[in-house]
């Protein structure tokens, strides 16, 4: 059915719609056939809308990844790969062994016709492969580990640790475009393949990077599962999900211009900003310690040996859906040394997300018994106090330094326009002693209202008398000197009336080496 239906597509470029309902049609058939999460959650019903879910979105995420020759046939064949060892050592399943090693050697027979270095490819797998590939690869997890196997932390990450490039991708592209204003299913170059190939990586070493990580996470997924150790598990979680949010955090940084950056490196484009690294990695001891600090505080010792099992798997689940929490909230996103109301307000929102979305998961799969579940209700309020003072405390040390050192007075900088020099110079500027930036002004109504790289987009530049008013800058400075002249002359009218000094920046590229050297000697 999905195969016919990405034909379709294919040769006749068939909407949204119909490919959904194709994919629904056949969800309703896998799961009316006994695939789904009956050995994670007992209600019949919602084990049946989440299989629904993940069929669908692994049909989905698949038809987003074929955008590069290779990609998606070779991280179908290594997913399919990890799931053909796991049904022959831990969830036996002949039937699921034959057919993942079917769809693992079909992927093998296909990738040199599509992946051929220095020449075009000969033969593409379209919808009608991609999607096929995908529903297979969803079925398999349901099939291989959640409908068949107990309550284990491993249980629980085996499917998600093998598809988890495939769902990076989705989450990532999905998110762009939501706040970005363009439909999800819209193709672009906004996927994490060409995100690295900006970053200055070659297609070939793009897709080897990717399959390198997805087998590198197949690999810790079986892991877990042989040494079936919840502590084991809850450190791997660490590093895993550390490095996944350092990998996210670092490709959603990517400016869309392919050709602006040189090859820099496998490693430096993995590894480019260590601090959001330690950030993830501080987090993961917070969110321990505030956990382990709310079961001892409630149990008032270690509690039997159940209640230990269902904490070590409500950590697992709380610490990865904390991490997929502070993301989308901005926890992730910039220098803290400015953090404000607006902050304080995305770490509670994001503990409290996460905290109840954790809980409803878990309700949803384990049998309580006797573990009160009042733990979760200390652990948001320690939790937010831990997590608000490991981001606050930068902006309490500047301060506190500015004051004993008699520098607590520092320049406050507008920037007019928002675009790719506006963020670089607020950039330059942080790096700066004694300067901030307050707000950013342009006309773009997607950037209304949102902060980027945590710097408020104040307004277009019809509302620059009220910033001026409400900001009290010391400086304004105008990065976009190729605007209509009308809209610059009521920036500089405004600045003017206001008197505020007003300086447009204008960053020039690709000058000739001849000329800065004459201007140099000079």
């Amino acid at each position: 059915m999905l195969f016919v239906a990405g034909l379709l597509d294919d040769v006749f470029s068939l909407g949204p719609v119909p490919k959904l309902a194709a994919q629904l049609a056949a969800a309703g058939i896998v799961i009316g056939n006994g695939a789904t999460i009956s050995g994670l959650i007992s209600n019949d019903v919602l084990a049946d809308i989440v299989a629904v879910v993940w069929l669908v979105g692994l049909t989905n995420a698949f038809n987003l990844l074929d955008n590069m020759d290779g990609l998606a046939a070779t991280l179908a064949g290594i997913a399919a790969v990890f799931f053909a060892i796991d049904a022959l050592t831990v969830h036996s399943n002949d039937a699921v062994l034959a057919f993942t090693l079917a769809i693992a050697l079909a992927c093998a027979g296909f990738l040199p016709f599509n992946l051929r270095p220095g020449r075009a490819a000969a033969v593409f797998m379209g919808d009608s492969g991609s999607q096929v590939l995908g529903f297979a690869l969803a079925a398999l997890g349901l099939t291989a580990s959640w409908k068949v196997a107990g309550t284990t932390v491993a249980t629980l990450l085996l499917p998600i640790l093998v598809l988890a490039v495939p769902i990076l991708d989705t989450t990532l592209v999905t998110i762009v475009r939501l706040l970005d204003g363009r439909p999800v299913y819209q193709g672009g170059r906004d996927h994490t393949s060409h995100r690295l190939v900006y970053q200055g990586l070659s297609e070939r070493r793009a897709v080897v990077l990717l399959a390198v990580i997805s087998a590198a996470l197949g690999a810790t997924s079986l892991f877990y599962a042989v040494l079936d150790n919840g502590w084991v598990t809850l450190i791997g979680v660490l590093l895993t999900f550390a490095l996944l949010v350092q990998f996210a955090s670092v490709l959603s940084d990517v400016e869309r211009a392919p050709g602006l950056v040189q090859d820099r490196g496998w490693l430096h484009t993995f590894v480019a900003n260590p601090r959001r690294l330690v950030e993830s990695l501080v987090d993961f001891a917070l969110v321990a310690t505030s956990f382990l600090f709310a079961y001892y505080l409630r149990l008032q010792g270690n509690g039997t040996a159940y209640e230990r099992h269902i904490f070590v798997l409500s950590l697992a689940v709380l610490l990865a859906v904390r991490y997929a929490a502070f993301i989308p909230f901005g926890l992730y996103r910039g220098v803290w040394r400015y953090a404000g109301a607006r902050d304080a307000a995305s770490i509670v929102g994001a503990v409290i997300v996460s905290e109840v979305v954790a809980y409803l998961i878990l309700d949803a799969t384990q049998v309580w018994g006797p573990f009160p579940r009042g733990i979760f209700i200390i652990d948001a309020l320690v939790c937010t106090v831990l997590v608000g003072a490991s981001r606050f405390w930068e902006r309490a040390f500047v301060r506190a330094v500015s004051s004993l050192t008699g520098r607590g007075g520092r320049r406050r900088t507008l920037i007019v326009g928002a675009g790719r020099g506006g963020r670089s110079l607020l950039r330059e500027l942080r790096e700066t002693r004694g300067e901030q930036v307050v707000g950013f002004v342009d006309d773009d109504p997607r950037l209304s209202r949102r902060r980027l790289q945590g710097v408020p987009v104040l307004g277009g530049l019809m509302e620059i008398e009220p910033i001026l008013v409400r900001t009290r800058p010391d400086t304004v400075l105008v990065t976009i000197p190729d605007a209509p002249r009308e809209k610059l002359g009521l920036v500089v009218d405004a600045c003017t009336l206001a008197d505020v000094p007003c300086r447009f920046v204008r960053r020039d590229k690709d000058l000739d080496p001849r000329v800065v050297l004459g201007a140099a000697a000079d």
